[in-house]
């Protein structure tokens, strides 16, 4: 097999007009055009009638994290305007403990204009008068440690509702508008955390929920909070040189069950759900070898999965052997939810362990996205992208879906 290390990026390329970027979603979520990929053989639907198209009495799995209004703009005494960019939670380090947090908390951030920022306080007005600064920590990896601090009797999560911006994808190449607040959340999206939507959740409605459930397909949830990195192009020509950004999630006990239940086998709504669940087998082998020696201390960090490590990892075991043998770690170490991270990259030459159908948006040129679409469908990702081009599928965050069976 190709060492997937030596991938040359340039070989994921496609033309892409920036007329057939979807800079707004459809009026009605579920009418967007469905292409349908099955064995090799391309069609096209509607999204409504997605359920018709699917193996009835299925497991399908879907990531309920929810964009954080995310963007802040604060001000320099002399007037000059900084953007504050919040990434991911430094103290306290667990999100919701965070989003909980009065009067002063830390956070990991990208900030614009930081040239300007030379060193004291920044300060941004609450619409009730009192004011939230901000202060410089210091520089932690590419992001920039900030302490937030407010009087106002407000959660932090209150205060991101007040006078935060919703983060957009850039290439849309427009601001956030009013509207985005509702069409850049999924219908099911619960806990906060992301600063990009998980795209192909953005079709679902109330009625296709109900439809699946007519089909006996059973719904379950995971939580990846989508970081920026998402958007972040590949500059090396070999993906080898890529590193991977981390994405924190955080999956139920319940969920795990059910997984094993279904022999290890589910439809991925996305390709967020399709890295945490296929982060949980690998989870699940490490799991197996700390319990083995014992040295699991039961800190789900400890399970977290490296960039390379499918690739480096000779694995005998089935799904569901690893899957309940994280169950056995989660009972051992009384975890009702698993938190824990993962860095996988999954590419061509990469062998799928739970993951068997994909719902999924159609992704930039030259993305670890394209990559992975590529990896689950057997290298065909080019006659799935020239069906869409030539029949007027609309592309990226807001634009039409894919349902994939390889």
């Amino acid at each position: 097999m190709t060492d997937p290390k030596s991938i040359q990026i340039k070989d994921y390329n496609y033309p892409l007009p920036d007329e057939r970027i979807a800079k707004y979603p459809l009026p009605e979520r579920d009418s967007s055009k469905l292409l349908l990929y099955r064995h090799g053989v391309i069609g096209e639907d509607r999204f409504f009638r997605i359920s018709e198209h699917l193996p009835e009495h299925a497991l399908m799995v879907f990531n309920n994290t929810k964009v954080v209004q995310a963007r802040l703009h604060f001000h320099k005494e002399t007037g000059a305007q900084i953007e504050v960019f919040i990434l991911e939670p430094a103290l306290p380090a667990e999100y919701q403990e965070n989003f909980l947090s009065r009067g002063r908390c830390e956070w990991l951030c990208l900030v614009g204009n930081l040239k300007k920022w030379k060193g004291g306080t920044l300060s941004l007005l609450l619409p009730g008068g009192e004011e939230v600064t901000a202060e410089r920590l210091g520089h932690e990896g590419t992001s920039e440690r900030i302490r937030f601090s407010w009087t106002a009797p407000l959660t932090w999560a209150e205060i991101l509702e007040q006078v935060g911006e919703l983060p957009i994808p850039p290439y849309l190449n427009r601001k956030t508008e009013a509207s985005d607040l509702t069409t850049y959340q999924t219908v099911y999206s619960r806990i906060k955390g992301s600063v990009a939507a998980p795209t192909a959740g953005l079709h679902f409605t109330k009625r296709v929920l109900e439809s699946l459930k007519e089909r006996d397909i059973e719904r379950e949830e995971v939580t990846l909070h989508v970081g920026a990195g998402t958007f972040r192009p590949v500059k090396s020509e070999q993906i080898g040189g890529h590193d991977m950004h981390t994405e924190h999630i955080a999956v139920n006990r319940h969920t795990i069950e059910r997984l094993v239940a279904y022999g290890g086998s589910a439809i991925a709504v996305g390709t967020t759900s399709v890295r945490t669940l296929e982060s949980l087998y690998y989870m699940g082998l490490k799991a197996e070898i700390l319990m083995q020696e014992g040295r699991d201390t039961g800190e789900g960090e400890e399970l977290h999965v490296p960039q390379w490590m499918p690739y480096e990892t000779t694995a005998s075991e089935d799904t569901a052997e690893a899957l309940s043998a994280l169950l056995r770690y989660m009972e051992k170490h009384a975890m009702d939810v698993l938190h824990s991270s993962t860095q996988i990259i999954i590419v061509p030459g990469y062998e799928f362990r739970v993951v068997k159908a994909m719902v999924t948006n159609f992704h930039q040129p030259q993305s670890t996205l394209l990559l992975l679409v590529s990896a689950f469908v057997h290298g065909d990702w080019r006659s799935i992208y020239d069906y869409a081009l030539a029949h007027d599928f609309r592309f990226l965050s807001y634009g039409d879906s894919s349902l994939l069976m390889p």
